[in-house]
């Protein structure tokens, strides 16, 4: 069993997302470990990248300060490496194509190897030419995570039953950022999701309360945030460790009730 199936061995996973770098590699590092302290199963960390097409304003601003403050995907490989010395806990890049391409795909997959890293995702690079980067994933131990939108059913059957490490449920059309309201019939994408795979299924995009988490926590198998997270980052800057560790907290308490 991988590090990313152990996520979801313990009742509903609460998968927390932060861009790293912001507002310093070191203080990324410091907001991850409070955040599986607080209850966090698995942690997306974002590569910033100057144009990120599935975010919305939180996370755009996001990777732009982080960005400016120097971030470099090497500075993010190296926090990834000393953060896998001090936790066992599952580890997921999410980044655009852009950056990983640029890198290099094969020195990219080794350095994820040598850090770590469990799985990518990938939001711009589409399931009919993850073909470009499955291979080498898959050589180095790194799970590529399919994400499925409220789109044609038979799309959704596809991509579950080739899916791996757990499968990205998009709760709605457009891109990241808090919603009040989520409105899609979550529970009828989980039945199709349930029928062609095996793969737990996280829902995210718009999740920030803990009553939307038990909600949704119901019907999936785990939950994603990270506007929220980032948001509360954006707010308290350096000082945001508690508040974050607070705010996981109270989300992962949401989904033990269910």
């Amino acid at each position: 069993m991988n590090r990313i199936e152990k996520a979801f061995q313990n009742g509903k996973a609460f998968i927390g997302f932060v861009t790293a770098g912001d507002p310093s590699l070191a203080k990324t590092e410091e907001f991850i470990l409070g955040m599986l302290r607080g209850g966090c199963d698995l942690v997306e960390i974002g590569i910033p990248f100057s144009d990120p097409i599935a975010e919305g304003v939180v996370i755009q601003e996001a990777d732009l300060r982080s960005l400016s403050a120097g971030t470099t995907t090497d500075g993010v490989f190296d926090m990834a490496a000393d953060l896998r010395r001090k936790t066992d806990a599952p580890l997921v890049f999410m980044t655009y194509y852009n950056p990983v391409f640029s890198y290099g795909n094969e020195r990219f997959f080794k350095r994820c190897a040598e850090a770590g890293v469990d799985g990518i995702i990938v939001p711009d690079l589409p399931f009919e030419e993850k073909g470009e980067i499955t291979e080498l994933a898959a050589k180095n131990g790194v799970k590529v995570i399919s994400m499925v939108a409220p789109t044609s059913h038979e799309r959704i059957r596809r991509i579950a039953a080739e899916s791996e490490g757990f499968l990205y449920v998009v709760s709605s059309l457009g891109v990241t950022g808090v919603r009040s309201d989520i409105k899609t019939d979550l529970a009828s994408i989980m039945e199709i999701v349930r029928e062609s795979t095996k793969t737990p299924a996280a829902v995210g995009f718009g999740i920030n309360t803990p009553q939307q988490a038990e909600k949704i926590g119901a019907v999936a198998d785990g939950v994603i945030v990270g506007s929220a997270i980032v948001k509360i980052i954006a707010k308290y800057g350096e000082d945001a460790g508690k508040p974050v560790y607070e705010y996981v907290k109270s989300m992962k308490d949401a989904l033990k009730t269910i």
